[in-house]
């Protein structure tokens, strides 16, 4: 499933259990309890159930201060509105630190599909249900899902194989965890995964799980 988002008629939020009372809530939940239209796992959680495994600030508020070598950041939130929203730095191809500077949110996550397009994920015999983030060449926003469990690298593989014109992406999130909500126009789609080797190996995941950090989405009044 990828769910297209139009930064110019969306803005995008982070939401963090450290920041909202340590409440973990499933991906519906933190849309019902902050009016969210949609949410997605904001990345892996570290073994305390709070802290993203990569460098994560909203704000004020740093969830994770230390980088690891995952060279993917989401920034939005930006200082000045003459910049882009939205957009996902490529440490390996464009300079972080100044661009980094200019946004009050930033994600950092692992890496799937490069700045040149190509797929930098080693194939594996482990695999799992999934979630990604991507933006394609317009500059819309992607959320990526798949309850069907894939290695990485073969996910990475479709993606740039459909006509999704998909610059960039990360991933978020994999197995029972990897979550997907949205509610609009009356339409409401709930989506989790189930599959991971070594984990969960079977397709019997029948309910949400609750997950620590969310990227949502609101709609702009224009």
């Amino acid at each position: 499933m990828v769910i297209k988002i139009d930064p110019e008629f969306y803005s995008f939020g982070l939401l963090c259990a450290s920041e909202h009372g340590k409440k973990h809530l499933t991906a519906k939940e933190w849309c019902q309890a902050n009016k969210l239209v949609a949410a997605v796992n904001a990345g892996m959680f570290q073994s305390d159930g709070l802290t993203n495994v990569g460098y994560i600030k909203n704000f004020g508020h740093v969830n994770n201060h230390k980088f690891n070598d995952y060279k993917t950041i989401l920034a939005f939130n930006p200082l000045d509105a003459s910049i882009p929203q939205i957009r996902m730095i490529d440490r390996q191809c464009q300079d972080f630190e100044e661009l980094g500077k200019n946004y009050n949110t930033l994600i950092q996550n692992p890496r799937m599909i490069n700045c040149h397009q190509k797929n930098t994920w080693g194939q594996q015999k482990k695999m799992w249900s999934m979630v990604g983030l991507g933006i394609d060449k317009t500059g819309h926003v992607l959320f990526l899902f798949t309850r069907s469990p894939f290695s990485v690298h073969d996910f990475i593989n479709i993606l740039l194989s459909l006509p999704l014109s998909i610059s960039t992406s990360m991933y978020l999130e994999g197995g029972p965890e990897a979550s997907l909500y949205l509610s609009v126009n009356g339409e409401e789609i709930e989506r989790f995964g189930s599959y991971e080797t070594g984990f969960n190996e079977d397709d019997n995941n029948s309910h949400a799980w609750p997950i620590p950090n969310v990227i949502g989405i609101v709609k702009k009044n224009k």
